[in-house]
């Protein structure tokens, strides 16, 4: 709203006015924004929600062996997020941008579908919350959306990079450049990492199928995307078991997409990194900035010990919000190396759940981890191991750690993950 309306004052001469055209200036006034409003809003949101005891089902005591009861302590945090997310947004974004929309559009859909489970575990008592399959039919159904939406919307385009040879023109000496077509096009290319020629479009994958390959093409990109946004948002529901866990490592991840981004929508900096081309993507840096405005603002009553928990309001968004930023900068192979901690904590629980069905029907108690997600295992003795139960990794980690040493500790990871993210660009 501000950008429109400071553009229109450009133009009869207003001091200042050209700021707002600026990425970097609206930026870093959406982070600002956001983190004021999100320290700002979470102080009263707190303060409300205790005065009317509203809290979560109280957790699982005996996970932690350092005795840390929290009782009584509100949940639907995301709340707090998703607004001071929203509103720099809606203020400072350029909102005729369709990558712009997508980007509110799941932020809305997944707090309300997170909202919906936090509501029916605090009001209704139900500790399970939202049935599952509802939980997936509804990040499939956005999956959905947004691929396509960017298969339909003429604004989703590219501008692919290649690479040519130039000879000067007082010696023989031969360089590569790179350059982007002039043309845009849609396009269901994406990068791959620590490859050369880091370019792979889907479609060429369905090459066999001859006029057919490009529809395959499109269809694989849209079932890509929705397979990508339900993976994440489960991946950052599940790090959502400590005290300042999933907001951490979400900040990390984002600043690291804000990078991306940036270069992504940069003519020039994309033709140096050998990267495409993708017009309108700078105003996703806009929404990142408020994104880590609002988790770092959230932080300051989510570190431990925690005064409000994030609940699915918030974990389930976080996630979904960061697959769709990476699908829409046509990173999405670059998740498993920036999201890996949001993999492993997926992973263990799959791994965990099945190796012990097996074991049920063959009649034996086993299991691989001490508990899972993974998190859970790392604070874990083995007084609080089942005696009947056979574990794979029993004797790993030895001891328990403290929840707020776990959780930094896994913050590091993800900053060593984001920077090596980042260096894909130039490691081929």
């Amino acid at each position: 709203m501000l950008y429109y309306l400071f553009r229109f004052l450009e133009e009869f001469g207003i001091s200042g006015s050209r700021l707002w055209g600026y990425i970097s200036f609206r930026s870093l006034l959406a982070f600002m924004l956001a983190l004021i409003i999100s320290l700002w809003f979470g102080e009263r949101f707190i303060q409300w929600m205790k005065r009317r005891n509203i809290s979560e089902t109280q957790r699982d005591v005996t996970i932690d062996p350092f005795g840390v009861n929290k009782i009584n302590v509100p949940s639907m945090g995301g709340i707090i997020i998703l607004l001071a997310i929203l509103v720099p947004v809606l203020l400072l974004g350029r909102l005729r941008n369709i990558y712009l929309i997508l980007m509110i559009g799941t932020t809305v859909w997944l707090g309300l579908l997170g909202f919906l489970d936090d509501y029916i575990k605090i009001f209704k008592k139900n500790k399970d919350g939202l049935s599952g399959k509802f939980k997936l039919l509804g990040q499939m159904a956005l999956g959905l959306a947004v691929g396509l939406t960017l298969y339909f919307s003429p604004d989703a385009v590219i501008r692919e990079n290649v690479e040519r040879q130039r000879v000067g023109d007082k010696t023989e000496f031969v360089e590569s450049i790179v350059v982007h077509e002039s043309e845009a096009v849609k396009s269901t290319k994406t990068t791959i990492p620590f490859v050369k020629s880091n370019n792979l479009d889907y479609t060429e994958l369905f090459s066999f199928l001859g006029q057919y390959s490009s529809a395959a093409g499109w269809i694989f990109f849209v079932l890509l995307t929705t397979f990508v946004i339900t993976a994440v948002s489960n991946g950052a529901n599940l790090n959502d078991g400590m005290d300042g866990m999933t907001a951490g490592n979400s900040a990390i991840i984002a600043g690291a997409l804000a990078v991306l981004a940036y270069v992504s929508s940069h003519l020039e900096f994309a033709a140096y990194l050998n990267i495409m081309y993708i017009p309108g993507t700078e105003e996703l840096v806009v929404f990142i900035s408020a994104m880590v405005g609002a988790l770092i603002g959230f932080l300051w009553y989510n570190a431990y010990p925690a005064q409000i928990f994030m609940g699915d309001t918030g974990s389930l968004a976080i996630g979904g919000i960061i697959g769709v930023l990476a699908i829409i900068i046509h990173k999405e192979l670059l998740l498993p190396v920036l999201c890996f901690i949001f993999f492993v904590e997926s992973v263990s629980v799959i791994l965990q759940t099945q190796y012990f069905k097996l074991g049920k029907r063959r009649g034996v108690r086993q299991r691989i981890f001490k508990r899972a997600p993974i998190h859970d295992t790392f604070r874990t003795l083995p007084s609080q191991m089942d005696p009947d139960c056979r574990y794979v990794f029993g004797h790993w980690p030895k001891g328990a750690w403290h929840e707020s040493k776990i959780t930094v500790r896994f913050w590091i990871t993800t900053i060593l993950l984001a920077a090596a993210t980042i260096i894909t660009l130039k490691i081929r």
